[in-house]
């Protein structure tokens, strides 16, 4: 099988483990790092650096890579480089990857871009969105709906029938329960247990889970 040529956004430590599934999937060569923040020249993981996302949009314009996956993993980040890339280059495609110890019912729905990390469950009629992260062995119940640029942890646990907000980031080894919400730009601190629905823009953590302080789009929680 002939493998697609791509590049990876993103030169630190998270990007290592987004290469390491597109290797184990077969289906995608990186051919390099693309980082605004580090010179080309530089290597990771065995992977040159080439330089900032120019260099890649002229890649793409020239037929020398078909897309690009973000491995960045700040959510809010991850939507500000997506937003500057179609600017520029509205036809850009961004490629998803699913490692392949990564379990994936039927009837789920994966957006671009989304990274399925090793040993993650996603069960059946669930969604979910662009951009998203799975880490490590997280598991996303039945019926599920994860918005666009959130992210789950290693280790986080759903019950069925959960909704995780745009942007929102539940942190590691935190549970869920069934028939929950989890608002837009929230953050849920790690080993949290959710048993009431928590809203948007806040910080949310402890057993049970309760409101800790509000939280404005963009903040830092990596």
């Amino acid at each position: 099988m002939t493998k697609i040529n791509v590049v990876a956004l993103g030169a630190s430590e998270h990007a290592k483990v987004v290469l390491d599934v597109i290797e184990r999937e077969g289906k995608y060569d990186v051919v390099g790092l693309i980082d605004t923040h580090k010179p080309a020249g530089g290597v990771l993981a065995g992977y040159p650096i080439l330089g900032a996302e120019e260099v890649m949009l002229a890649m793409f314009q020239r037929g020398e890579i078909a897309g690009a996956i973000i491995a960045i993993g700040d959510n809010w980040t991850r939507y500000r480089v997506v937003e500057k890339i179609k600017s520029n280059a509205p036809d850009f495609r961004f490629i998803s990857a699913i490692h392949p110890s990564a379990q994936i019912a039927g009837r789920v729905s994966i957006g671009e871009g989304t990274v399925i990390m090793a040993g993650a469950v996603i069960n059946p009629d669930s969604v979910v969105g662009s951009h998203c992260i799975l880490n490590t062995k997280s598991s996303l119940d039945h019926d599920c709906v994860m918005g666009d640029f959130s992210s789950l942890a290693p280790g986080v646990t759903t019950g069925g029938v959960v909704r995780v907000g745009d942007f929102s980031a539940i942190s590691l080894g935190a549970n869920i329960i069934h028939g929950k919400t989890i608002g837009a730009h929230t953050v849920v601190g790690a080993g949290a247990l959710v048993l009431t629905d928590i809203p948007d823009h806040c910080v949310a953590y402890g057993v049970p889970a309760k409101v800790v302080r509000e939280r404005i789009e963009g903040e830092k929680y990596l």
